[in-house]
């Protein structure tokens, strides 16, 4: 291999292993949790703080079970009460008489209320068991809030308003900064006319690795074509091999183990997944199904194949030369992500909701799938080299494994000169013996 093969592969590589080992991911360079925490009023020993949780990444969200929000008090402060959410346990209040904090825990575990809570328990913005959507998805859920009373105790007198340290989200793959002072938050009352100022507030940044999230891969991609028969699976042992120690797997025929978690449930279940030569919960598939003469069309169709786990507000971030001509998506929302401003060559597909915004557990409606109609850009557009497969494909904010590009469907030699004027339905009998086999499972 030449220098210059050796540094193509080192910049094509290098975003990759950025995004798994140091929290940073070049399609979303800014994209992080931020924890707000207000100092609302003070008086005795006791002050009222408004915490907020602002989910400022393009296309990962947080799912049920939730977020799970933990700090380390720096004293013997206590939480008198909360509104909007609540501590997982009450810890020792020996110390106290009469009355007795709603946590007296020194690294108490703070939860979101859910959605049927009592009403004298809410606050705004609460109460989503957890659940913190995209922007781009829901902008009316990508922000949470609660309220508590701190009890500062008895060894704080030097600092009237103690700030907690050592913040974790509680969910895989995120890690928390040092909290951080910034200009206090203002605050609209009657309609606008009048606005009031926190005391003080402080910020904490939360970024996510995939790395330090999970050991192994949680999707693939497989790959098929209108113009050959062949298709191109998942990679062998792209998350987990059968036979390794906690590969579980079901079988076609055995019964699947019951393992959906209930409503309520703090912790997300081991994936039990179909066997397959993969051993991927979630199975991505692009099938390029047509070409007309100023127009292509593909297939992209989204299995779980995870007994254990329905994925609620789902999403596919996907990177594709052509993304920038897309003329019209069929029961997928899509949403560009133009993060550099130059090549528009990447974008953001989820479920309609109430309608396909969630992908069942594994079984027979275990699927979503979309058709996707391209514009032929005739400076760029080819069928040659598997130019019409996605470079990069996510699901949930989790890099899918990609087939090798040497086994791409490829066109046949009698066709190898086909371009942008490439006209006709043809080839449909394949087009529909590789819908048969996707449906009936790789």
């Amino acid at each position: 291999m030449g220098l210059a093969s050796i540094l193509t592969l080192v910049v094509f590589a290098a975003p990759f292993f950025l995004s798994r080992s140091d929290g940073f991911d070049v399609l979303d360079p800014n994209g992080n949790i931020t924890i707000k925490w207000d100092v609302m009023a003070g008086y005795g020993d006791k002050y009222d703080a408004k915490v907020w949780i602002f989910n400022y990444q393009l296309f990962r969200h947080i799912e049920l079970p939730g977020w799970r929000l933990s700090f380390k008090w720096p004293e013997d402060e206590v939480i008198w009460n909360m509104q909007g959410a609540e501590a997982t346990l009450q810890g020792n209040c020996s110390r106290f008489t009469g009355f007795r904090p709603h946590s007296c825990e020194k690294k108490p575990v703070l939860i979101d209320l859910l959605p049927a809570a009592p009403f004298k328990l809410r606050s705004a913005n609460c109460c989503k068991g957890g659940v913190l959507s995209t922007h781009n998805q829901n902008p009316d859920t990508y922000g949470a809030s609660f309220e508590l009373t701190v009890g500062v105790g008895t060894t704080s007198d030097a600092v009237p308003f103690p700030i907690p340290d050592n913040f974790t989200l509680g969910v895989p793959g995120y890690t928390c900064s040092p909290p951080f002072n910034v200009t206090p938050s203002k605050y609209s009352e009657d309609s606008g006319r009048r606005w009031t100022q926190a005391i003080s507030t402080w910020e904490v940044t939360c970024v996510y690795s995939q790395f330090r999230a999970w050991p192994t891969p949680r999707c693939c991609v497989s790959l098929s074509s209108f113009y050959d028969s062949t298709i191109v699976p998942c990679p062998k042992c792209s998350c987990n091999c059968q036979g390794l120690p906690g590969a579980r797997c079901v079988n076609p025929g055995e019964t699947p183990p019951i393992l959906q978690l209930p409503h309520g449930t703090l912790q997300e279940p081991t994936p039990v997944v179909r066997c397959s030569q993969h051993m991927c919960p979630v199975r991505v598939h692009w099938h390029v199904k047509q070409s007309y003469r100023e127009y292509w069309r593909a297939k992209l169709t989204i299995t779980n194949m995870n007994f254990a786990k329905n994925y609620t507000q789902w999403n596919i971030v996907m990177q594709h030369p052509n993304l920038q001509n897309i003329t019209q998506v069929f029961s997928f929302n899509y949403h560009p992500l133009n993060q550099h401003g130059t090549i528009n060559d990447t974008g953001m597909f989820w479920g309609i909701q109430f309608y396909n915004d969630m992908l069942l557990q594994s079984g027979d409606y275990g699927n979503v799938q979309t058709e996707i109609l391209l514009n032929k850009d005739p400076k760029m557009f080819t069928f040659s080299e598997g130019w019409a497969f996605p470079r990069k494909i996510s699901f949930n904010g989790e890099q899918c494994v990609m087939p090798s590009l040497e086994d791409y469907p490829r066109l046949p030699k009698t066709s190898a000169t086909t371009t942008a004027a490439s006209t006709g339905d043809g080839l449909w009998i394949v087009t529909i013996l590789v819908t048969l086999a996707i449906v009936s499972g790789l």
